[in-house]
């Protein structure tokens, strides 16, 4: 076998179940941008470079907790978003669970941080000051600031090339690294999975109709069914595999996957943005590392 990073798209598709082969191609770009992010300008960039330029602006922002270093790390990965393929539209759309998560965490911050400074609103055994406002803005912003990168990331790789890198050029165990590209492949064939589930229960009147109780219920009735197909396509999908030598200990590459110019760019990008962002929260005085 000369490639197990093509193979595994066709493992993907070619286990027992059928509609699995349509999902070998497309399972990996259904949760990202498709065609946009993968034409985009990043997705021509090493997964590996992209990671690791990531992973600077988060060790950053995991350091301290700010508002100015996150947004100045905010509005800069607002401007790089383009790059990557994806549009401010279809970012709220898709991301907005992360959106509301920031918010659930800046508005918990706020309400059990010590207050400190004048007190800006008090209600009962509810009070917000100034300080206690400022760590949950900060929080908030923080929140997204780590988030967004990862969406970006998402966005602009393609899972095959991702596992590419991660086996060349990181030298991870090739065991770990297809088996998580076949599941990356799956995912989109697990939302398909969901939708027939829900038009087939519609049909035959369990649809979940007649209250909230209901809904639930049905859910997760539906849920079952789904975690139940998804093990039967996890156990066809790791035998087709490990008949077709997945699990040897030798493994070739169709495609190698190589650094370029643009790699040095993502990186000395990466390098600028964390420097702004921590450089302009110690000048305006507001720099507070965890530790």
């Amino acid at each position: 076998m000369s490639s197990e990073s093509i193979a595994a798209g066709g493992a993907a598709g070619g286990s027992a179940d059928g509609p699995a082969g349509g999902s070998g191609g497309s399972g990996g770009s259904g949760g990202s941008e498709g065609a946009g992010g993968r034409t985009a300008v990043l997705a021509r960039a090493n997964p590996v470079s992209k990671l690791g330029g990531v992973l600077l602006l988060t060790i950053a922002l995991v350091l301290t907790v700010d508002w100015v270093s996150a947004s100045i790390a905010l509005i800069c990965e607002l401007a790089v978003l383009p790059l990557a393929g994806v549009s401010l539209r279809t970012l709220l759309v898709r991301g907005w669970p992360l959106l509301a998560a920031a918010v659930v965490g800046g508005y918990g911050t706020a309400l059990l941080a010590p207050d400190s400074g004048a007190v800006v609103f008090e209600w009962w055994v509810i009070s917000f000051s100034e300080g206690s406002l400022s760590a949950g803005v900060a929080i908030m912003l923080r929140g997204l600031a780590i988030a967004l990168p990862g969406i970006i990331i998402l966005a602009s790789t393609d899972p095959t090339d991702l596992a590419d890198a991660l086996a060349q050029k990181l030298r991870l165990p090739h065991r770990f690294v297809l088996g998580a590209l076949a599941a990356m492949r799956l995912v989109g064939l697990l939302l398909d999975e969901w939708q027939v589930l829900t038009m087939a229960r519609r049909a035959r009147g369990v649809s979940g109709g007649g209250g909230y109780a209901a809904r639930v219920r049905t859910s997760l009735a539906q849920s079952l069914a789904l975690l139940v197909q998804a093990i039967r396509k996890a156990t066809r999908l790791a035998m087709t595999m490990e008949a077709r030598g997945f699990g040897g200990a030798e493994r070739t590459w169709a495609r190698q996957s190589r650094y370029s110019g643009i790699d040095a760019w993502v990186l000395c990008v990466s390098f600028a943005v964390t420097a702004a962002a921590v450089g302009s929260a110690v000048a305006a005085g507001t720099w507070n590392p965890v530790f």
